[in-house]
Order: C-alpha cells, then structure tokens, then sequence
C-alpha cells in the first residue's frame, strides 16, 4: 500500500494529554495546516523535557521532511536534533546530539513517520489520513531503530478504530469523523495509558511546572522501574529481579490487572527467580537454579507459572518450558502497597513467595530441601 493521502483543509490546532492512571505523563499541542503539522510536546518520564516536531507535507501528500528537537525543559537548549527526509525509496536520517552526529539511510515505503514514544499525533495524523482515503486497514510502517516495523491501524466503524503496537499489544480509539483520535484507551497493552483529546495545552508553562517538581524531587521519574529482592530463608539464598509499576491511583486486581489472564507479573523484562537450594511447592519441586515467574491472578488467588526459559521480556512466555503450576492465596494488606513488591519471606516455619500490589498479596508457600519444616 502506498499510504493514504488526503490533507487538512485549514489550520485546525489541538491538544491530547496522556495520562497514566492520575498522572500526566505527556501532552501536545498540536497545529496542522495542509502542508505542515508543528507540535509542541512535554513528557515528564523519567525527568522532564520539551519536544518540537515539524513535518513538511509536500504537494503529492507525502511527508517529505520531520525536524524532531529535544529541549531543555527550562532553558530551552536544543539538546538533540535528528532531521528525517525522504530520499527516493529510503528515509534519511541525520542525527545531532552534542559532538556526536550520525547519519543513516532506512528503507521505508510513502507513509512512513517515525515512532516517537508516548507521543500520539502521528497515529492521529495517519487515521486521519486513512479516513480521508477511504481506506478501513492499514499495516502503517514507522521507523523503530534503524529500520521500520508495522502497526496495524484499523477503523472498525464510523466512531472507533484500533491501533497496534508490534510488541506492546493493541489499543482501542474512540475517533471523530474525520478519524481523528478523541480517546485512546491503552489499558489492555504493556503501557496501560489513557490519552484524551482536548483544548491545545500552554506546552511551556507546563513544561516549567513538571521541571520544578523534578528539581523538587517530586517528579514522576520512570513509568516502570526494576528492584531486586535478596533474602535467606530457611537457609536458601534467594534473589528475585523485577519490574516495578506503580497503581498511581488506578484500581488494580481484576481491573489493570485481569483476572484469568496471563499475567507478566512486573513490568518489562520477565521477572526472574534465582535460589540457591531446591525448592518444594507443594508437589512441584523446583531444583536450585533461575526461572522466571508468570501468574494468572483470580480473586481468591489464581496460579504462579515457575518457566525455564531465562533472559526474555515479560511478554514472551513459552507454556513448553513451564516447570509448573502452582496454587497461590489472596491475602489482604494492611496498608496500600503503590509500587508492585515482590518479597520472600519465612512464616510459621515455611517460606512464603509473596506479590504485593495495592491491598492485595498473593501468597505462594513452599520449603526447602533439608530445612526442618
């Protein structure tokens, strides 16, 4: 397919904030006439800064040049410049950040924007174009790295469309007529964002407002980041490496967190187990060594999946090198629990694999080889 084409009759200017549960991570303001688009973008994860894009669409409709700057949320420094144009059947890219300077060339078909993370006006750009063309599906190309990887953007009626990441999983949309994007509900990928459609924002007063909390230390610092646990129980040695969401004020079990479904249990790479001794949950045995840990919740509970597959991001599971399943108990916290923890402990003379979110603990209990139950 060589791209829906299609322009914008007249300046139209306007706004979307994503938020991830009550915390806004991003917002853009956004201008576009029939032979350019500006916009004027904040992002506050890990620390504030300041995005200015601007796309030249040439008379055939194609996008023929993207200026994308990073700023400093304060002074306004360019801190990195990357220039994207098109060069026949190609995208060059010319890249500025410091001293450094790079330059590439990328295979790309007409159509082709690049995938700038948690920024949203491309995929409103290109329904919007789908829309004018009359085109219902589209396997939309965007450059990710030093290549180009496929989104699939389909419209399923007058008001609602779905746009999918390659990896992260698919988003529903709620469009205008013109296809434009009015609410983008990303609950059910790996990022879980909410985004809006609305009024165009004061990108700068607001970009000075995340950045003091930063200096602050209040920022909101990274959307999901990595702890590790370390303990001795019942004389094993054990060390658990995950991800680390946070609830930000969202409901959790049977809600972020679906009840009956395959659960990467953290965030981003798969969580992995290590233990220095054999292991015994119930009937399975787990031999000393690295798993990672899946789960499919339930309200009372639900099951904890021990794999032997090791190294791998939290959405590649393999059910052929499951080691087992086994049962785990729900039990409520005393107090909220916003940043997912997972902690081994020892209770009663047994050892407990306990996943904490929210209110709610899952429980897993086990012993070790030649410790005194």
């Amino acid at each position: 397919m060589a791209g829906p084409v299609g322009a914008a009759r007249a300046q139209d200017t306007i706004g979307f904030v994503a938020r991830l549960g009550v915390d806004t991570v991003a917002v853009e303001r956004v201008v576009r006439t029939p032979t350019s688009l500006t916009a004027h973008v904040v992002i506050r994860s890990p620390r504030t800064v300041v995005m200015r894009h601007t796309l030249t669409i040439g008379a055939a409709g194609g996008y023929d040049r993207l200026e994308a700057l990073v700023l400093h949320a304060v002074s306004g420094e360019v801190l990195r410049q990357t220039v994207y144009r098109r060069d026949g059947d190609s995208i060059r890219v010319d890249d500025v950040q410091g001293e450094r300077r790079t330059q590439r060339a990328i295979a790309a078909p007409p159509g082709t924007l690049p995938f700038i993370d948690l920024v949203h006006w491309p995929f409103d750009l290109l329904l919007t174009r789908m829309r004018s063309a009359g085109t219902m599906s589209w396997d939309a190309p965007m450059i990710t790295g030093n290549g180009t990887s496929g989104f699939p953007l389909a419209f399923l009626g007058a008001d609602s469309a779905t746009v999918t990441h390659p990896s992260r999983g698919t988003m529903r949309v709620r469009v205008t007529p013109a296809g434009g994007i009015v609410a983008l509900d990303a609950g059910a990928t790996t990022r879980a964002l909410v985004v809006s459609r609305g009024p165009a924002p004061d990108v700068a007063a607001m970009a000075g407002d995340f950045a003091a909390r930063d200096a602050a230390g209040l920022g909101m610092g990274a959307l999901s980041g990595r702890d590790t646990a370390n303990a001795t129980v019942l004389g094993a040695e054990f060390l658990v490496d995950y991800g680390t969401p946070v609830k930000r004020g969202r409901d959790i079990w049977g809600a972020l967190v679906r009840y009956g479904q395959l659960w990467r249990t953290g965030a981003n790479q798969a969580t992995h187990l290590t233990t220095s001794r054999d292991l015994q949950f119930g009937p399975l045995h787990v031999p000393a060594g690295t798993y990672t840990l899946f789960s499919i919740p339930e309200a009372d509970g639900g099951v904890l999946i021990i794999n032997r597959q090791t190294g791998q991001n939290g959405q590649t599971y393999d059910q052929d090198r499951d080691l087992g399943r086994v049962p785990l108990r729900a039990r409520a916290l005393s107090d909220v629990v916003e940043v997912f923890t997972i902690a081994v402990t020892e209770e009663n003379g047994r050892g407990l694999l306990r996943i904490q979110w929210d209110g709610t603990e899952l429980v897993a209990e086990f012993t070790v080889a030649g410790s005194r139950p």
